[in-house]
């Protein structure tokens, strides 16, 4: 079996999901769907602190159990759009808290649906905001194909994304003082932003790519925050640096 048997143009035909159902990965697994990975061949260079993101499909997580695994940060679902609020997220969000992990909030971007201020609010409005407690990773803005449309860019050209991913970013940061890590790949990334624009100096990238390396980042990004490197039994990730370097990341 090929390691990729779809991708970026490829069609994906299945049902409409209900709204609020995306999470980070959902889609860029329909798109670019590869063979599983044997966790043995992880090509992860004995370097990088592991950790897992979560959404309400994963309802009431059981965190200690996820500690005792080894994984010591989680990324949580909060938002999507302007009107969708993940209904585990206190339990998700306070529970990886109350184990010991760092963790942070992400919002499913919707691009189509309301300009990139308007989600950036109501991500920080409903739980995405950002604390310098050294346990609270910056917030990170999931954008990816659209779940709700073949419009894999949501019907914007590469300016207009750029523009709305910008947005975004700069609203969050009046907000809470921080820019926002963006997630993505680089299929999406680099056909739906043109390899436009220049995020590399201000916003971290966490990378989603499920195969034995993290391989080409998204457009002028040299080097990657964080990789999810599988959705298989959770989405899985590995950051790109030390415990100390995390806590940093969270300190601002």
């Amino acid at each position: 079996m090929s390691a990729t048997v779809a991708g970026p143009d490829t069609p994906v035909t299945s049902a409409e999901p209900p709204e609020g159902s995306a999470y980070a990965g959902s889609e860029i697994a329909k798109h670019e769907r590869q063979a599983p990975v044997d966790p043995a061949e992880l090509r992860l260079d004995g370097a990088g602190v592991p950790g897992i993101d979560v959404s309400s499909h994963q309802g009431d997580v059981d965190w200690p159990h996820w500690w005792g695994q080894g994984k010591r940060f989680a990324y949580v679902k909060a938002t999507e759009g302007t009107g969708y609020v993940n209904p585990k997220y206190g339990q998700q969000y306070n529970g990886s808290y109350q184990v010991g992990m760092v963790r942070g909030a992400y919002h499913f971007a919707l691009p189509d649906r309301s300009d990139g201020a308007a989600q950036a609010n109501y991500f920080v409005d409903n739980g995405g905001g950002w604390s310098g407690d050294g346990r609270t990773l910056p917030g990170a803005l999931d954008v990816e194909y659209n779940p709700y449309s073949d419009n894999k860019c949501y019907g914007l050209a590469p300016e207009a994304m750029v523009a709305w991913i910008g947005q975004f970013s700069d609203t969050y940061l009046a907000r809470t003082g921080r820019r926002p890590v963006i997630y993505t790949s680089t299929l999406w990334w680099d056909q739906c932003t043109g390899k436009l624009g220049d995020f590399t100096t201000t916003n971290p990238v966490w990378v989603a790519r499920y195969a034995e390396s993290v391989g080409p980042l998204p457009h002028r990004w040299s080097v990657h925050t964080i990789w999810q490197h599988t959705s298989t039994p959770i989405d899985q990730n590995l950051f790109n640096g030390t415990m100390d370097d995390l806590v940093a990341l969270a300190r601002g």
